[in-house]
């Protein structure tokens, strides 16, 4: 079997450029995903690849045989400086996959709503707590990062083949159409969180990094809770608050089950 070493070929240009740009991305809607772990998670969940990339010495290893045998799709294979010319990661593990991005939509139970929350780790890592506590979406606003970018990815460890996740022009009537409570947090005068009544279906509504929600959103919101948190402590990570919040909800609905 052949293998690709010009970074000038038509293909390998493409698939950088689908780990590179998210507009592309979205264009085309394809993603590309890097590592057996990300390729597991999504032949796992019935995603199949379009295509499978690998390294000569990536085949070597016997976990990495078997997914691509599972994935019904010969390799590409490619030279390791092309690889790692397509990849972004600092130590690639010689597997990357071309998938088509999913376009379920969130459709009732608890849903997660993201309003400018612009780094890729933070979103990645949302939707990693949202698949592993029982949400069943993800919706974010245009300022948000791109889900599908190779960090969201990653910081995501196969939890985005496991929710819905929807891209939204129009927040705001993501909100309004909910059918369920919406509640979100803010740093002082909300319920405390343990007090709050967490029950139904419940649309979690982060803001971004900095600047959190914006006023017209909180006040679209019926039910603002607060973590406390010990003296001089400010506030926490975007994604370590929404990890706290959804693991008590969950927690409480596993208990009354």
């Amino acid at each position: 079997m052949s293998v690709l070493t010009s970074r000038e070929n038509p293909k390998v240009r493409r698939w950088a450029k689908l780990a590179a740009e998210a507009r592309f991305r979205r264009g085309e809607k394809r993603a590309l995903i890097e590592g057996p772990h990300l390729l597991a998670a999504a032949l796992e969940h019935g995603v199949r690849p379009l295509a499978v990339l690998a390294t000569e010495k990536g085949m070597a290893d016997a976990e990495i045989g078997r997914l691509v045998g599972q994935s019904g799709l010969r390799p590409v294979l490619l030279s390791e400086g092309v690889f790692r010319f397509i990849v972004d990661t600092e130590a690639p593990q010689g597997l990357a996959a071309e998938v088509a991005i999913p376009t379920a939509k969130a459709e009732g139970g608890s849903t997660v709503f993201l309003e400018a929350v612009q780094d890729p780790s933070n979103v990645g890592a949302i939707i990693r707590s949202a698949a592993a506590l029982g949400i069943k979406g993800v919706v974010l606003d245009r300022a948000c990062a791109d889900p599908w970018s190779p960090k969201a990815l990653r910081a995501g460890m196969g939890g985005h083949f496991a929710v819905a996740i929807e891209a939204r022009e129009d927040l705001g009537a993501a909100l309004n159409a909910f059918k369920g409570t919406l509640v979100c947090t803010v740093p002082t005068g909300g319920v405390p969180l343990r007090e709050a009544r967490l029950e139904g279906p419940l649309g979690w509504i982060f803001g971004g990094e900095g600047e959190g929600l914006s006023d017209e959103t909180l006040r679209k919101v019926p039910l603002r809770v607060s973590i406390p948190m010990a003296g001089g402590t400010e506030s926490l990570n975007v994604a370590a608050a929404a990890a706290i919040c959804l693991y008590e909800a969950f927690s409480r609905s596993a208990a009354r089950s």
